[in-house]
């Protein structure tokens, strides 16, 4: 993130007579970049744990663990020949009905065009058999559900996490809660961390995130923050703000549950005039540095720009090229230039 140039170990006198060693670096050109930490771990929001809804008999396991899937396909059905009669025998129920639909409506249309005839009775006929006919397509569609019930279907496209049934197991009432099958959306993954109530002024929804991986060290992977809680939690005392970052080029490697760190970026300058925080002596208010010129050191005010918390931005006072001297522990008053 910054490039600073670092001369250590020269040997210089300090006009006392005696031999000193001075550390010195380099005020070099690179980039600041102001961070706020958010530990946490990475989520594949999207899961989800079906399970039968009947009682019975698993007949079919059509998937196994790490099989993808689409959304709709059947992974498992049980042996439901009961739920099945229900439907057929809807099925009839519903011709039937739709056979005496039909009837009554030839009689009332017969009705209307014969004088005497009862035309009121006809018509109520036919009032009667249209309700018997939604009464059978409302039994249908709950045999129909009560069928669906038997059979596990994928909700979305996703990967077959975990199984948990084998064919002939029996699913009893107190077993129908349990989850048969998980199933994860690999394609959404996310990063779920916790930032100091001290930080967490400083962040807003959109800013980009460099994510470290602890099982994947080498893998460069940026997000943004899509999610800030209003609610603090107390994590060992201390109050944390539960945040939310997308990932933005995932790799294969991610798995839900790794550890993560963010470095939510508050504010960058690139291509800046830089040095480490404790070559910097005086105050905040007043800060001011010691260079190295002409094998004499020379004391100089500078002004001070954005800091990482490591290194920070000289605004006037330096070039590029100079050496500071870093300070002794002598040199080091109380209000010494702390940041």
């Amino acid at each position: 993130m910054v490039v600073i140039g670092i001369v250590l170990g020269i040997v210089l006198t300090r006009g006392t007579g005696s031999e000193s060693p001075l550390t010195t670096v380099n005020v070099t050109r690179g980039d600041i970049v102001k961070t706020v930490l958010a530990d946490g771990s990475l989520e594949m929001p999207n899961k989800a744990y079906l399970s039968f809804g009947a009682t019975g008999t698993v007949e079919e396991v059509l998937v196994d663990e790490g099989n993808n899937v689409t959304e709709g396909q059947v992974l498992a059905r049980l042996d439901a020949p009961s739920l099945e009669s229900s439907v057929e025998m809807a099925e009839l129920q519903v011709e039937i009905a739709e056979a005496q639909v039909k009837a009554a409506r030839a009689q009332y249309e017969k009705a209307q065009d014969l004088p005497g005839a009862d035309e009121d009775a006809a018509k109520a006929s036919l009032d009667i058999a249209k309700l018997n006919l939604e009464i059978a397509e409302l039994s249908l569609e709950s045999a129909e559900l009560n069928l669906e019930k038997a059979v596990i279907v994928a909700p979305f496209d996703g990967v077959v996490a975990d199984i948990s049934i084998t064919e002939g197991k029996e699913i009893s009432t107190a077993t129908l809660a349990t989850p048969a099958i998980s199933l994860v959306d690999t394609s959404e993954i996310e990063m779920r961390g916790f930032i100091d109530e001290i930080d967490i002024a400083m962040v807003q929804l959109g800013q980009e995130a460099n994510i470290i991986l602890d099982a994947l060290p080498d893998e460069e992977v940026k997000g943004s923050v899509v999610f800030i809680s209003p609610v603090g939690t107390i994590l060992a005392g201390v109050v944390s703000y539960d945040t939310i970052i997308t990932l933005k080029n995932p790799v294969a490697e991610l798995r839900d549950g790794m550890s993560a760190t963010a470095e939510v970026i508050i504010e960058r300058h690139d291509d800046v005039l830089s040095i480490p925080n404790r070559y910097i002596r005086g105050t905040t208010e007043n800060p001011m540095v010691v260079v190295l010129v002409d094998e004499q050191e020379e004391e100089r005010e500078i002004t001070l720009g954005l800091s990482d918390g490591r290194n920070t931005e000289v605004l006037s006072g330096l070039q590029e090229g100079e050496k500071v001297i870093l300070p002794t522990s002598e040199e080091r008053p109380d209000g010494f230039f702390m940041m």
